[in-house]
C-alpha cells in the first residue's frame, strides 16, 4: 500500500485516479504512525512552500525513517521542491533535505518575457539513465502548473526550459519528484508512475 500524504495542499483526486488507472493501492495515513505500513510515500502538492509547515516534525520524522528503511518517495510538483533544503519563496520554511539545494522563483532572462506561473505542456530533455524514467522519450510533453522550481544538480534526471533550465525530473536511489503533474501527463505521467510503484 502506498501511502497518499494530504497535507491540505491541492486537491488529490486526479492523483488518485491516476494511481488507480495503473493499479495501485493508496491509503490517506491519518497520523505519522500510520506510515508504518506504507510501501511507498507519495508526496503531492500544489501552491505556497509555506503550506508544507502543516508536516511538522512528526510527519518529517516518520517521513525520513520510511525512506531510512528502503521505502521510495515520490514528491509531486511542491512535493518535489519540498525535497530540498528549502525555498526562496519561504526562507524561514525548511524543506526535508534529502536533496541538496534551494527553489527559487522563475524568471527567464531580459531579452525572454515569459509568462509566471508557467502553465501547459512542456517538454522534457532527459539527461542521465534513472528507472523513473524508463521507457520515456526525450522529449516527451508533460503538463505544468509552476512559479518556483528546483536548481539543476547531480539528481537531476530530466530538464524542461521555461525562460531557463529548471530540474523537472529528479531521482537519488528510491527518493524521486516530478515538477510536474503526472497525473494530468497522459500515458507519459503514468509511465512514470509505473516505474515509482516498481521501486516498492
Amino acid at each position: 500500500m502506498i501511502a497518499l500524504i494530504d497535507y491540505q495542499a491541492g486537491n488529490l483526486t486526479s492523483v488518485r485516479k491516476a494511481f488507480a488507472a495503473i493499479g495501485a493501492d493508496l491509503y490517506d495515513p491519518a497520523t505519522p504512525r500510520d506510515l508504518e505500513r506504507a510501501s511507498a510515500i507519495v508526496v503531492p502538492g500544489v501552491g505556497h512552500f509555506g503550506a508544507t509547515t502543516a508536516l511538522n516534525r512528526d510527519w518529517v520524522a516518520a517521513i525520513r525513517t520510511s525512506v531510512a528503511a528502503g521505502r521510495p518517495l515520490l514528491g509531486i510538483c511542491l512535493g518535489l521542491q519540498w525535497l530540498f533544503d528549502g525555498s526562496s519563496e519561504a526562507p524561514d520554511c525548511p524543506g526535508l533535505s534529502l536533496l541538496s539545494g534551494t527553489c527559487y522563483r522563475l524568471t527567464g532572462s531580459a531579452t525572454d518575457a515569459i509568462k509566471i506561473p508557467h502553465v501547459g505542456w512542456n517538454s522534457l530533455a532527459i539527461n542521465q539513465n534513472a528507472s523513473v524514467v524508463a521507457g520515456v522519450a526525450s522529449g516527451s510533453q508533460v503538463y505544468f502548473t509552476h512559479s518556483f522550481v528546483a536548481p539543476v544538480t547531480l539528481d537531476t534526471v530530466a530538464v524542461s526550459e521555461h525562460g531557463e533550465p529548471f530540474a523537472a525530473i529528479v531521482q537519488r536511489g528510491h527518493i524521486a519528484g516530478v515538477q510536474f503533474h503526472p497525473e494530468k501527463s497522459g500515458e507519459v505521467g503514468l509511465r512514470i508512475l509505473r516505474n515509482f510503484v516498481e521501486l516498492t
